[in-house]
């Protein structure tokens, strides 16, 4: 399929698709999207960026529109993490205006309040992260017995997650006879395993290299000593131009890069898992809206931002696993567009570029580091000082047990 209007899809989804901008299919849309609507089990791989999405939302409305009215959770969209979950909601919500398929968010770090009562008022579709999914579940506040369509999406990060048992418990509670969805940007042993014993004879859809980034993608690396880091980094924001998103390796880290930048006039802010929900949103959208030019994220962020037109990404620290690099720089270049992805390095992280280009297959491209570039100034601990007095300490009695001496001895006799 080439164009969308080619589909066997709803007059009223064509129409959504033309208002948000959508004329061609991807290509993992272009294999997946018509097995799916004729209700065949699909497994997908496919490079982060290119529209997985779409995929199986399209599909999901498209059924539960032309099928009775029944009441009940019809389709499960299970994501790992709460932001991925939020854009696949306003997808969702753009792709339905004006069908009668509702949608309802199932995810931790808000209130349950508001998403019970929104899964109360008739949604039939849940889009949900797994543990608030399953504790809404073994708390008998939802039942998922009429589910009739599946969807794992980011499968392999899900589990890298460690939502495996969760995930398991969670597809025990939905019927057997269902039509199941997955997508995922590797298919390894664990997730090989998850498909064997819950797909059936899926249509298989691999779309390009799930090893190696997209090929619009540019990729620059900088081997540059740890206190010339943000040096480096303000001085590609001061020549380029465009959004960077920025990858931090631990939680305080990105909190202290966001304050530095900060502190230079750059419009900044972070996500990570120690900020609320609320405040997560508030950085995601503040980005995607382009009131923040740079957002500083952990690997928890890395398959959570859908973020179109991101121009930079730039890794200040190293993955903590090798291959959550393509994840990272999957941020950039996406549907179809170009981008950059920067990685900083030191001297003794040599091996660790070398293991990530052995996974990549793909050289990155040395970029010298300006002499220009300055050194972060250290700042100085404060000096404390001890006042000193003229009054003499107070001597204590000090109890001890030392032998008496002789004359002593003598006297205690």
């Amino acid at each position: 399929m080439k164009r969308f209007s080619e589909f066997p899809l709803s007059a009223l989804l064509k129409s959504n698709l033309v208002k948000n901008g959508f004329k061609e299919p991807t290509a993992v849309q272009a294999q997946a999207i018509e097995p799916a609507l004729a209700g065949r089990d699909v497994v997908a791989t496919a490079q982060t960026g290119t529209g997985k999405t779409l995929a199986f939302v399209l599909p999901i409305i498209h059924l539960l529109a032309n099928e009775p009215s029944r009441a009940g959770i019809r389709a499960v969209i299970l994501s790992p993490t709460r932001e991925l979950a939020i854009q696949i909601d306003e997808t969702f919500a753009r792709m339905a205006a004006g069908s009668p398929v509702r949608a309802a968010v199932v995810i931790g770090g808000v209130g349950e309040g508001s998403q019970l009562q929104s899964i109360r008022k008739g949604a039939q579709v849940l889009i949900a992260t797994p543990g608030r999914l399953y504790d809404f579940l073994s708390r008998g506040l939802i039942a998922l017995g009429n589910v009739r369509i599946l969807v794992l999406d980011e499968a392999d990060r899900m589990l890298d997650m460690g939502f495996l048992p969760t995930i398991t418990r969670i597809m025990a509670a939905i019927p057997s006879e269902r039509q199941t969805l997955f997508f995922s940007a590797t298919i390894e042993s664990s997730v090989k395993h998850l498909v064997e014993t819950h797909v059936r004879n899926a249509v298989r859809v691999e779309v390009g290299s799930t090893t190696k980034p997209v090929d619009k993608i540019d990729l620059h690396l900088y081997e540059v000593e740890p206190d010339r880091k943000l040096g480096l980094l303000q001085m590609m924001l001061q020549d380029e131009q465009g959004s960077f998103l920025v990858f931090a390796r631990t939680k305080h880290g990105a909190d202290r890069l966001a304050k530095k930048l900060s502190r230079d006039g750059v419009k900044t802010a972070t996500i990570h898992g120690n900020r609320s929900q609320n405040q997560r949103t508030q950085a995601l959208r503040g980005f995607q809206d382009g009131y923040y030019r740079v957002l500083v994220a952990t690997d928890i962020a890395a398959r959570g931002i859908h973020v179109e037109g991101i121009s930079h990404v730039v890794n200040y620290d190293l993955p903590q696993v090798p291959e959550d690099f393509i994840h990272r720089v999957g941020r950039t270049g996406r549907a179809g567009a170009g981008g950059t992805a920067s990685t900083f390095a030191t001297r003794a992280e040599r091996a660790d570029i070398a293991h990530i280009e052995r996974i990549l297959a793909t050289r990155l491209v040395r970029r010298q580091v300006s002499p220009d570039v300055c050194r972060e100034q250290k700042t100085a601990a404060p000096v404390v000082e001890i006042p000193s007095t003229s009054l003499r300490p107070q001597q204590r009695h000090v109890r001890t047990f030392a032998p008496r001496s002789r004359r002593q001895f003598r006297r205690a006799v």
